[in-house]
């Protein structure tokens, strides 16, 4: 049996996408695209794609459905996303093992679009945070989002799953609420006032198959628990309700029309307007980065299990274009999934083509079983989903975390209480922004801008080998400043700091750039108001140790010729040199002035 079918069923439709450039370099080459084109995808490799596959469908099941309906859709929209993002993330993605499809992240973002702005504000939002992320990935921010703090990161999910578990409690207990509030601590207001109102049967229901889906790993990790608490508890509901008449909550209780059979949707579009764009772009922005760290935190989780290398831009314009598509079916948001992704190795997956299969087995149960799903029991749900935000807490490092510094532990908390009290949107915004400023603060901090004071310099710029470092002697009327780190806005305006020239003549100043990688435009104009100052002072500015990157920036700019190319120089002893050269000028006309000088008082005295 060969794989050319294979081979040509994956290669063709992918050529148009595997063609998106920027400027010159190729920046979206899905994986499954590199598998097939290097060859060597045989019967083995396909046969173990074939069983992982199989399975993380299975565990997928049960999770998809959930997530529908806490995200405030159906089961059935939970299971669309599950088959279209599943089989367009694998693909379309930069992993060779990650699996995609709606996860827990996005619950109370979507619960809360559809609730303001019905299926059509869901689809427009979903779609722009694919467009979003697209454009991440065009520009190359794949990288940049590993960069986010990791206490950021933590009190996102930590935050998200305590408001999952919140929202649980009232199908787990089976509490008779007509109106439950959507906000973190109304809610429990509510569940304290209405605790006289459990339904026993139902919170009986609920631990049992909390209880089965706990200890289930301890007989085997093949088949998921929670697949196995769906099944005892539908039937075990099922049997109690014809023999002893105890009525459950179910899915058909709770939606009806599921009743009447299920069929694939065909695609729609929304009416677009542009105050709806408007209006629903935080919620985009709040999605897109959601599905950004997601799927990349678990791409390298897969890479430090499997040893592979995934390649980030590519998954982010993969994840994009799932999330344009995806909602046209009926779906909602998704990303790639650690559960899923981490089922998926150990059942030994070794391509995409296994996050494919996994979609395939899912289209054949919605296409098959779906009808049977109105018996599942919400409270059986709940269970899940409970267990589904305590594995998303991540008490442990959440813990770990609150012993650790000072800043780390009031980022962490800031984060995770605007995820719970105020809103998800708000936490995201803050904590983006809060990055951005930790980044550049610790940037600066190890940045800094100095007055050389010593009388010799080392000069280390061509060979970091101490036997080729050279010392010069720094000449008369000669100032060096030494910046040391990216000269960026967080560093550029120390320069006007600096206490210049108060304590000694100066008619040369030497700024050393050997250990600056790169220089922003607010540092250029920093350097160019130096410059200015400097030579209304009378004072020559030559630049040293100049790197190509800010070469480019310097003559980009037009800074270069401002100044004067003959003094911008890539090594200290060149600066030296020419500070020498105008310092020995320098020199000799001070002397002919004194010798005239002197000649004057002279002739004055004589006479």
């Amino acid at each position: 049996m060969t794989t050319e079918w294979m081979q040509q069923l994956f290669t063709h439709p992918l050529k148009i996408f595997s063609r998106m450039s920027f400027i010159t370099r190729p920046i979206f080459i899905p994986k499954i695209l590199e598998i097939f084109r290097k060859g060597g995808y045989n019967k083995k490799t396909f046969s173990s794609d074939l069983i992982a596959g199989i399975i993380v469908g299975i565990v997928a099941l049960p999770l998809a459905i959930a997530f529908g309906i806490a995200s405030g859709v159906t089961p059935q929209q939970g299971l669309i996303t599950a088959i279209v993002a599943g089989f367009l993330t694998s693909l379309l993605g930069g992993s060779n093992f990650l699996i995609g499809g709606p996860t827990g992240a996005f619950i109370v973002v979507v619960y809360g679009i559809v609730t303001k702005f019905g299926m059509s504000g869901l689809i427009i939002a979903t779609c722009l945070a694919g467009v979003i992320l697209v454009v991440m990935g065009v520009f190359k921010f794949g990288s940049i989002i590993k960069f986010i703090p990791y206490p950021i990161v933590v009190g996102f999910t930590s935050g998200i799953a305590l408001v999952i578990f919140s929202t649980q409690i009232k199908d787990f207990l089976g509490l008779q609420i007509d109106n439950l509030p959507a906000e973190f601590i109304p809610k429990w207001i509510s569940y304290f006032q209405h605790l006289s109102t459990i339904n026993y049967h139902e919170a009986a229901l609920g631990l049992s198959c909390l209880l089965i889906i706990i200890f289930w790993p301890r007989i085997t990790k093949t088949v998921p628990g929670s697949l196995i608490a769906i099944i005892v508890g539908t039937v075990g509901t099922l049997i109690i309700s014809k023999v002893y008449g105890v009525e459950f909550a179910t899915i058909g209780s709770r939606f009806p029309e599921l009743a009447q059979g299920v069929t694939m949707p065909k695609p729609q579009a929304p009416n677009i307007t542009f105050a709806m764009i408007k209006e629903l772009s935080q919620p985009a922005i709040t999605i897109a980065i959601l599905c950004a760290i997601e799927s990349l935190l678990a791409a390298m989780v897969a890479d430090g299990v499997t040893g592979k290398r995934h390649d980030s831009n590519t998954e982010l314009i993969g994840q994009g274009i799932t999330n344009i598509v995806t909602p046209f079916f009926g779906g909602i948001p998704a990303t790639g999934a650690i559960a899923r992704t981490m089922a998926n190795i150990n059942n030994g997956g070794k391509t995409p083509v296994a996050g494919v299969i996994h979609a395939l087995v899912l289209l054949l149960v919605f296409f098959f079983l779906m009808p049977y799903a109105i018996y599942i029991p919400l409270a059986c749900l709940a269970s899940i989903l409970i267990v589904v935000a305590y594995n998303m807490s991540e008490l442990k490092t959440f813990r770990y975390l609150l012993k650790g510094h000072r800043t780390d532990i009031i980022v962490l908390l800031i984060t995770f209480f605007l995820t719970v009290v105020i809103d998800l949107t708000v936490a995201i915004e803050f904590g983006v922004i809060l990055a951005i400023i930790l980044f550049v603060k610790r940037v600066s901090e190890t940045s800094s801008i100095r007055i050389v004071e010593e009388t010799t310099i080392e000069g280390t710029e061509l060979s970091e080998s101490p036997q080729d470092v050279e010392k010069f002697q720094i000449p008369r009327f000669v100032e060096i400043y030494e910046i040391d780190g990216p000269f960026f806005f967080g560093l550029a305006s120390k320069i006007d700091e600096l206490d210049v020239s108060s304590h000694k003549r100066v008619k040369i100043r030497i700024i050393r750039m050997r250990r600056v990688p790169f220089i922003d435009s607010t540092g250029l104009n920093n350097l160019r108001n130096l410059w200015k100052r400097s030579k209304k002072e009378h004072i020559q500015v030559i630049l040293s140790g100049v790197t190509e990157s800010v070469r480019k920036s310097l003559d980009s700019s037009g800074f270069s010729e401002e100044l004067g190319q003959e003094f911008i120089f890539p090594h200290i002893s060149m600066a030296v040199e020419k500070a020498k050269e105008l310092s020995d000028k320098i020199a000799l006309t001070e002397k002919e002035l004194s010798d005239k000088r002197h000649l004057k008082t002279k002739t004055e005295k004589l006479s």
